[in-house]
């Protein structure tokens, strides 16, 4: 099923990271009308409330979203709320009740309202200390120990059951970490990525709460947003598995992306204070290997990190200069 024109889209958690992003560009492509942006909260970015439809709904009230679903009448969800990695360890029985309640909401909902196409993301935090490291692979040891993870971990296996139980189109990726430059992160073990850039770009030096030479698999949001579209145009046919794809771009450490902003900003200078998240990456791949959404569906990244870095510094430094 491609999406027509006609058809309403809805995004839950389009304040965050991605959903911000993915809103924008699913305005771009099907008519700011046709996509209905959800929250728990309006978002600082006021285009995302008033460039079109914007409720207010906490995917935890089962009540509120199903009253959405009826009124919009989607035939795509993008569910995308969740609490990430770091945030999750302070408050991990939250975060469980989030990750976890909040998607059975939707794939319920999704089940008893017609939705047609399901997108939930999922991570490679669903990896853990004995999973291989280098060029992971899609299946292997899977023993998470995050919460996150743990959500995650579950939330594939009961993606892949609502396909083959009710025949919903559910689409997974496991996102390694992404970096843009339209808004913060929420929290992740990744976050250094993005943060490191705004440093950069203010002129300020960077403490790193990672060793330099952690390598952990990244994603310029550009590609993710473009993998996610590819994965969700995909005919369905094509969609070999449902629990959630592998998904690759780059991977480097925090020396290597130091010494690529360096290349344009040579004054830049980076200290490492590595903290509790230094443990969660360490459980983590350092590559991932994802053969197999380049196989099914044609994935293929457009973005390095050089290429990345000079896109970062150009469009911080554009936000930056007075209107």
């Amino acid at each position: 099923m491609q999406s027509t024109p006609s058809d309403t889209i809805l995004v839950i958690g389009a304040g965050g990271q991605l959903g911000l992003e993915l809103t924008h560009e699913l305005r771009q492509r099907y008519g700011a009308s046709h996509v209905v942006a959800a929250d728990v909260r309006a978002p600082k970015d006021a285009a995302t409330t008033e460039s079109g439809p914007f409720e207010l709904l906490d995917v935890l009230d089962k009540n509120r979203l199903e009253e959405v679903i009826r009124q919009y009448k989607p035939k795509q969800v993008y569910h995308l709320a969740a609490l990430l990695s770091a945030t999750a360890e302070k408050n991990p029985k939250f975060g469980w009740q989030l990750n976890m309640d909040g998607l059975f909401h939707v794939l319920d909902a999704a089940v008893d309202l017609g939705v047609q196409r399901v997108y939930w993301p999922s991570s490679i935090a669903v990896f853990g200390p004995d999973t291989p490291r280098e060029n992971t692979p899609q299946l292997t040891v899977m023993n998470p120990n995050t919460v996150y993870g743990i959500s995650k971990l579950a939330g594939e296996q009961w993606c892949e059951w609502y396909f083959r139980k009710h025949g919903l189109d559910v689409r997974s990726l496991r996102y390694p970490g992404l970096i843009g430059y339209k808004s913060l992160p929420g929290g992740g073990t990744t976050d250094y990525a993005v943060d490191i850039y705004h440093k950069a770009v203010a002129g300020q030096s960077y403490e790193c709460f990672l060793e330099e030479d952690t390598y952990l698999p990244m994603m310029y949001m550009p590609d993710a947003l473009k993998a996610t579209l590819d994965l969700m145009h995909a005919p369905a046919e094509q969609i070999k598995i449902r629990s959630s794809y592998n998904l690759g771009a780059m991977s480097f450490s925090p020396k290597e992306i130091t010494a690529s902003i360096q290349r344009h900003l040579p004054d830049f200078q980076v200290t490492y204070q590595p903290d509790s998240r230094q443990q969660i990456a360490n459980s983590w791949p350092a590559s991932i290997d994802d053969q197999h959404a380049r196989r099914d569906w044609n994935w293929q990244p457009d973005f390095d990190l050089d290429k990345m870095t000079q896109d970062m510094l150009l469009h911080l430094k554009q936000q930056l200069q007075p209107a």
